[in-house]
């Protein structure tokens, strides 16, 4: 990659439009992006003459064409292999992220975050989704006694384009945690990074770009203003935004969102709540913990993270306590100064515009009634120079009024925190929901019934509680870590939006749809066997005389959906009861006792152990002999529905459901439609067996 080109005159950021790199010609205007530092120019952005309707449309077109020739699978794998590439040249990004005034620390929260969340994104995606594009939802709902008329729920995706706007803080981990679920539900991506630090944007997209793994339109990136962007935008569409509250309220008010069916979601202001429990006295392991997250939070990236720690609710006798255990660590800790320094342990703000924004909200809190306890604005930058960079010292208040409205109102988004104390759970509680809403809070308690009175009073108003004790201080992966596997966002002053939390947010980049049909309509539609649908059926004596195959002598590729076995009877006998009773231990009287089980409204007498008929089902279905079926990876969803005494019979059909290909192995899945009948035809029992099967019949390594 050719990373950009600071020793020079600063150029023009180039956006990446319609596949090409595009930079304006001579623009009439032009930001200049400058290092957070030392305050030398790193770049220009402007986007004057850029056609955001064509990246729309070429985005619908070619993007939704080329990520539409993949499945579900091929996308996420190509997710696995762009985590290795980008990880592979994150140094690149690294220095670059220098300039934000990111420190070391700080670029494995935004580069290597943002790089581990599309592996996990990639994982779970091969995991959990089909190898297809249609993802069925939930059961099958029968709407006709006969099952000719089904009805379920399917996600197919979206056929616009995903559009995300990002704020400054994150310039890689914003990015990516929103492009990683889009790209898997086969979505393209505009990107509109914040200006300040869009230049580490357009390096990674660069990066992305060069590694081969984007297809054609699945990516886009605008370095630079993008005011019409939505104007281009309908119900196909989905954007998600990151950034203040005012902006995102700007952009819920646009027409094509309010009354176009534009998807939006926002993650936006919050002011986050970090608890200490009233058991976590000032010696305790909790106390430690609960001081090193604050000041964790409030140091790392500068302070400048949506999730950190503005309010500190304590007790009300443990306020000194903890401003002054704040005061001896953030004292000890804490070295500010220019990242590129070794000794350095916080940057300065992103720009000097953001340090002016942070040193006005720290005033506006004074002037309600804050008193500075630790840094503030008159303590001065050490030997940062503040004279070139955007040096903020690390800063905690104390409110005599916790109640105080500003400090539940007014966000410094820097290294600032606020002290308050609370008389009791439920005063903390309500402190708490005074921040309007909040992406997390973290409560730190060792006593169960404490942690759940919080989350009883606190969790309807917090995308996420995080609880701290001594048996997870060590372990934990902290307050600020939004994870890929659990929701990230919040309600109110959060924005009200969504992210992450696994598949649920490929899912956000798709469309959930009623679908009503018969069973072999429905089994074209979503590749999952209904049933009631068309099979092909073998049978012992047909398999037998060779006029059919077993479904377990076909590898995947010979394999169809429908292709079905059907058993003969087993007759169960007492004897056979008692001898499971006495082999495995299950001596319940509903096995082993006829005066008790006959009493059972249940039970006609003694009844077989459901898992001794589930066994009989495998005899029944098996094929013994080596073959494509390599092994029985599971069972699920099993419900017995028909109790089975001694001299009923059983017997078993089992159907091809769902085959699910591997890309990168030589086997794939198979879900088998299972269904024991007694003699009278009547269900026994449903699940389903799962099951890996050789792509061919003969592989190498058997």
């Amino acid at each position: 990659m050719a990373a950009l080109d600071t020793s020079a005159a600063p150029r023009l950021l180039p956006s990446y439009i319609q596949d090409s790199w595009w930079t304006p010609e001579s623009p009439e205007r032009a930001s200049d992006i400058l290092d957070a530092s030392t305050g030398e120019p790193v770049c220009r952005v402007s986007t004057e003459g850029l056609d955001t309707a064509a990246a729309v449309a070429h985005a619908r077109s070619s993007g939704q064409a080329s990520l539409g020739q993949l499945t579900i699978h091929q996308r996420a794998l190509r997710l696995k292999h762009l985590a290795a590439y980008l990880h592979e040249h994150r140094e690149e990004l690294y220095e670059l992220s220098d300039r934000t005034g990111s420190t070391r620390r700080d670029h494995l929260i935004d580069v290597d975050g943002g790089i581990g969340t599309i592996r996990t994104f990639s994982s779970k995606g091969r995991k959990e989704l089909p190898n297809a594009n249609v993802i069925v939802d939930g059961a099958v709902e029968q709407l006709s006694r006969d099952g000719s008329f089904l009805g379920e729920h399917i996600y197919t995706r979206l056929t616009g384009v995903a559009v995300q706007i990002n704020a400054f803080n994150f310039p890689v981990w914003g990015m990516l945690e929103k492009f990683a679920p889009s790209f898997i539900a086969g979505v393209p991506t505009i990107v509109k990074p914040a200006s300040q630090t869009a230049y580490v944007t357009q390096a990674c997209v660069r990066l992305m770009i060069d590694s081969g793994l984007i297809p054609a339109g699945a990516l886009q990136l605008i370095s630079g203003s993008a005011r019409d962007l939505l104007d281009h935008l309908d119900h196909r569409d989905h954007v998600a935004f990151t950034g203040s509250a005012n902006t995102a309220q700007l952009l819920r008010s646009h027409d094509n969102v309010a009354n176009q069916g534009v998807r939006f979601t926002a993650e936006t202001d919050s002011l986050n709540a970090a608890i200490l429990g009233p058991d976590a006295a000032p010696d305790s392991v909790e106390f430690e913990a609960f001081i090193k997250s604050v000041t964790l939070e409030m140091t790392a990236k500068t302070g400048q993270k949506c999730t950190a720690i503005r309010r500190v609710i304590v007790p009300s006798a443990q306020v000194d306590p903890v401003v002054e255990a704040l005061r001896a660590r953030l004292e000890s800790r804490v070295v500010l100064g220019d990242p590129r320094d070794a000794d350095t342990t916080m940057g300065p703000l992103a720009s000097t515009d953001q340090r002016d924004e942070v040193a006005r909200a720290v005033d506006a809190l004074v002037s309600a009634g804050g008193a500075v306890r630790v840094g503030g604005p008159e303590s001065g930058t050490g030997s940062a120079d503040a004279s070139r960079g955007a040096f903020f010292p690390a800063t905690v208040l104390s409110f005599a009024e916790p109640r105080t409205p500003a400090v539940h109102s007014v966000e410094a988004f820097g290294p600032v925190t606020s002290v308050l104390g609370y008389a009791d759970v439920d005063d903390a509680v309500d402190l708490a929901a005074l921040g309007g809403g909040s992406l997390v809070a973290t409560v730190c308690t060792h006593d169960p019934e404490i942690a759940a009175e919080f989350t009883r009073g606190i969790a309807s108003h917090h995308g996420r509680v995080l609880f701290l004790d001594r048996d997870d201080a060590k372990t934990s992966t902290g307050h600020g870590s939004p994870l890929p596997h659990l929701v990230h966002g919040g309600p109110g002053r959060a924005g009200g939006g969504e992210e992450l939390g696994g598949i649920r947010a490929v899912k956000h980049y798709m469309q959930r749809t009623a679908v009503q049909g018969s069973p072999d309509l429905l089994t074209g539609v979503t590749g999952v066997w209904h049933r009631g649908a068309k099979a092909v059926t073998a049978m012992p004596e047909t398999v037998a005389d060779g006029s059919a195959v077993h479904p377990f002598r076909k590898s995947l590729a010979e394999l169809r959906i429908g292709d079905q076995f059907a058993s003969g009877l087993r007759t169960v006998a007492l004897e056979d009861i008692t001898a499971f009773a006495e082999s495995t231990g299950d001596t319940f009287y509903a096995h082993t006792n006829e005066e008790a089980a006959t009493a059972n409204p249940f039970f006609p007498r003694r009844v077989a152990h459901g898992y001794l008929l589930v066994a009989w089902a495998a005899g029944l279905f098996v094929e013994p002999a080596p073959g494509p079926v390599l092994a029985n990876t599971g069972l699920e969803n099993l419900s017995f529905q028909t109790p089975v005494t001694y001299d009923d019979s059983i017997r078993v059909t089992l159907t091809a459901k769902q085959i699910i290909p591997r890309e990168t192995d030589d086997y794939g899945e198979v879900r088998w439609d299972t269904v024991l009948h007694n003699q009278h035809d009547e269900i026994v029992a449903t699940y389903d067996v799962l099951t890996r099967v050789a792509k061919e019949s003969k592989p190498e390594w058997v």
